[in-house]
């Protein structure tokens, strides 16, 4: 069986300088930890709302590091340096806007500024990248919504086999 690697990357101007905590992707890596009962490596890292280095992160950790999931956290919102969709679609063969629209739909029972959020789903070889929100509780929120169709979309472009704790969470797979 080969070696299960989850990439995270928390986009933040302030985290990466350390004038902030990096909560989002600690939780990120928490929330995984809490789904899935295959075990798995994490490929972390915090960088700043730089385009260029979002793409790069995204290229090396599918391309290099071989990451089935990749989970951005934060510049997903209108501001000027908000990019992670951006550096995301420039480095992926395939869009999944599926995502993006279940995440949105999700986040407006809470929140009526979710409408502002862009982030959305791809693939780039043999990884799929999801773009979530900054604020942990919007990550969980959004994770929830979407990870019962991680696995199969993982299984789909020839990734490992992520199994969940059914407990927490269940991946749906079609029978047969």
């Amino acid at each position: 069986m080969s070696q299960i690697k989850i990439g995270v990357i928390n986009v933040s101007d302030r985290a990466s300088a350390g004038i902030y905590e990096d909560i989002p992707g600690k939780a990120v890596v928490e929330t995984l930890k809490e789904y899935l009962v295959s075990e798995f490596e994490t490929v972390y890292k915090v960088i700043p709302d730089e385009q260029e280095l979002i793409a790069e992160s995204l290229i090396y950790m599918a391309d290099v590091e071989n990451c089935c999931l990749i989970v951005t956290t934060g510049g997903t919102g209108p501001a000027k340096r908000d990019v992670t969709p951006e550096a995301t679609e420039s480095v992926c063969e395939k869009i999944l806007p599926g995502f993006g629209e279940l995440m949105r739909m999700e986040s407006l029972k809470y929140v009526p500024t979710a409408i502002l959020s862009r982030q959305t789903a791809g693939i780039r070889g043999k990884s799929l990248i999801i773009n979530l929100p900054g604020k942990p509780k919007a990550i969980r929120q959004c994770l929830d919504a979407v990870f019962p169709a991680v696995p199969y979309c993982i299984d789909l472009i020839e990734g490992p086999y992520l199994i969940c704790n059914q407990n927490v969470i269940k991946e749906f797979r079609p029978k047969g």
